[in-house]
């Protein structure tokens, strides 16, 4: 799939088939969210990738919103050390991640981490240092439904010079 399908098909994907994704993609999918877009090009971001089912779990009961993450096939865990953009550019590669799933043919969803009361339980579990923040956790599998939620039309949203 090329680059403006997956940007413009992208949805959240809360329900997972269960089927396991290779290694090597996943692996593409982070590569792609390395090279987001950073202030001043520090790259604050590390990723951890998740598999294991009973930290999947863990990860998933932690939240408040994120149940299905246990039923994903992985979750990417994204930190940001801390500098004056670290939130901007850890969504940058958030995003990045999950349009990458996407073009992979697989489904994902965002799960909020950054200023969460969570955060500091997540970090713990998968063992992040402290001088990182929670940025985002980011469920990734192949889709057991797709997600038929529009988006708003681009005549809603767009405006030429002024508002």
């Amino acid at each position: 799939m090329d680059c403006i399908e997956a940007l413009k098909t992208r949805r959240s994907v809360r329900a997972f088939a269960g089927e396991p994704v290779p290694r090597a993609v996943i692996e593409d999918i982070i590569d792609c969210g390395r090279l987001a877009a950073t202030a001043n090009n520090i790259q604050p971001w590390e990723f951890v990738i998740v598999t294991d089912a009973h930290l999947l779990r863990a990860i998933a009961a932690a939240t408040d919103y994120g149940s299905f993450i246990a039923q994903a096939a992985a979750c990417v865990v994204v930190f940001c050390q801390v500098t004056k953009y670290y939130l901007e550019d850890g969504c940058n590669a958030s995003q990045n991640i999950l349009v990458a799933a996407r073009a992979h043919g697989l489904g994902s969803c965002w799960v909020a981490g950054d200023k969460k009361a969570y955060a500091e339980k997540v970090r713990k579990l998968v063992g992040a240092p402290e001088t990182h923040k929670l940025i985002s956790l980011l469920a990734i599998g192949h889709p057991a439904q797709e997600s038929e939620k529009e988006k708003r039309p681009l005549s809603e949203v767009l405006h030429w010079e002024k508002y």
